[in-house]
């Protein structure tokens, strides 16, 4: 095994994997139809999205630490914590198919964003293909390039976000000055309303615990880099919603199906456009090389439990998994060509999304709290300080962000009960293949040991010699 000097990661690269995947073409989308609609307002709202996050951010530090050679974080955590079903339901609902949904409505909105803006005759579906090849290509040459793209982009998209936001509130641009009250909504109810669509702008911070195995001092670099990127996009999208208030009018903002480039052309006309595109660029591209990275890794954990069919787990020269990767870029590139780019139905696609994402939360909190109880006293390099206070503020506060998801009660019970027709067929479906193909009790806990023995391959192939794992 390699020294902790010899691993190629370090804090900067944690950053930049955490903020990849948060910093979006569809959190984009959010940040500026909730600044539409609360006005400033919506930064006390994302304060306590931020709060709300940094506990489950940490309650996932923790459990990286108690089982740091995880190759699929949340699913062992959650398999060791509560068995089979709710690790099935939550990974391939909470993960793999919320994030290829989501994935695949970005790259549609990034096409239609370069479409609309560059006066370059290419189909508008060309272009997240063309970036996707890009990005599946530096996935299948190792996590060492993987990290050298993300920190490129993911720091220039920090750095143009900010500064962009800044011109707008100095009131630097070229455009009109809009003249408009400083809040839409000024009552608590209506702040605590907004908490459910700002809870997106935070959501995706764990994706840098599949890389903990290659990061120098992980159990300092882990937590710190995951807390760090959150305050860093809380910071940076706090400037940008005050450029908002002086140039765009808070509705505009609101029914736009791009809001960020609406800004940008209002804050320093074609100019601005066009830089706006060059972020939707950056954000397309961080995110997507998140996803399917980490997508791909947990994937590859999912395989190595028998929760994923077993080709998923073949791996090329450079050890990256190809077979997983190159499913994660297909799918999120067909399910491109068939999205839409309506501002209505991408918001609501991102809600339901932001639900599913949510539970997998819960979960990790749940996690935390029966491990402490089954294990108090395995070694654990991180531990989230205040005994058991902050998991359970992580669970209140995710349920409190989920029952707060929208404002309009008509929506919010859309998406809870899609949200919940989505988990049933997960639980069906889970529950038979459990019982068919893994042979294992669905409510059981499996040990520790048990689980981090299934990081070794030959405990599948043993498994499936004897006929136990299908």
């Amino acid at each position: 095994m390699a020294n902790d000097t010899d691993k190629p990661l370090g804090l900067r690269n944690v950053v930049s994997v955490s903020m990849g995947l948060i910093v979006s073409m569809s959190c984009l989308v959010s940040l500026g139809q909730g600044a539409g609609e609360a006005g400033l307002m919506f930064i006390p709202a994302m304060l306590i999205a931020l709060v709300l996050n940094l506990c489950s951010a940490a309650c996932m530090a923790e459990l990286n630490s108690l089982m740091p050679n995880a190759t699929g974080g949340l699913v062992q955590y959650t398999l060791a914590g509560l068995g089979p079903l709710p690790t099935l339901v939550t990974m391939v609902g909470g993960y793999l198919v919320c994030n290829i949904l989501c994935g695949g409505v970005e790259a549609a909105i990034f096409g239609s964003v370069m479409a609309e803006t560059l006066p370059i005759p290419i189909p508008a579906a060309l272009w997240p293909t063309l970036v996707s090849a890009v990005i599946a290509i530096c996935a299948l040459m190792g996590v060492d390039v993987f990290a050298k793209l993300q920190d490129f982009v993911s720091y220039l998209l920090l750095i143009s976000m900010i500064v962009i936001g800044l011109i707008g509130a100095f009131k630097l641009g070229t455009g009109q000055i809009v003249q408009q009250e400083a809040a839409v909504a000024t009552d608590p109810a209506s702040v605590i309303a907004a908490v459910g669509t700002a809870s997106w702008l935070f959501v995706g911070a764990e994706y840098a615990i599949p890389i903990s195995k290659d990061v120098r001092n992980a159990k300092r670099n882990i937590p710190l880099g995951m807390a760090l990127s959150l305050c860093l996009i809380f910071v940076m999208d706090s400037i940008v919603v005050v450029g908002f208030s002086n140039y765009v009018p808070w509705a505009g903002l609101s029914e736009s199906a791009t809001p960020h480039l609406l800004y940008g052309e209002d804050l320093l006309g074609s100019f601005g456009k066009i830089w706006m595109c060059v972020v939707s660029a950056l954000a397309f591209t961080g995110s997507q090389n998140s996803t399917v990275n980490g997508l791909s890794q947990i994937t590859d954990g999912m395989t190595k439990v028998n929760m994923m069919p077993h080709f998923f787990a073949k791996k090329n020269k450079h050890g990256a998994p190809a077979v997983a990767i190159l499913f994660v870029t297909i799918s999120i590139c067909v399910i491109a060509f068939f999205s839409g780019d309506s501002s209505d139905a991408i918001s609501f696609l991102i809600l339901v999304v932001t639900v599913l994402w949510l539970v997998s939360y819960i979960f990790a909190d749940i996690d935390v709290l029966v491990l402490r109880k089954r294990f108090p006293k395995a070694p654990r390099a991180f531990k989230v300080p205040g005994g058991p206070l902050i998991p359970v503020i992580g669970i209140l506060g995710t349920i409190f962000m989920i029952a707060n998801i929208s404002s309009d009660p008509d929506e919010a019970l859309a998406i809870w009960l899609l949200s919940a027709a989505c988990f049933l067929v997960l639980g069906i479906y889970s529950w038979i293949w459990i019982k068919k193909k893994m042979h294992m009790a669905p409510l059981k806990p499996v040990p520790i040991p048990e689980v981090l023995a299934m990081e070794n391959d030959l405990y599948y192939t043993i498994r499936h010699r004897r006929g136990i794992w299908r």
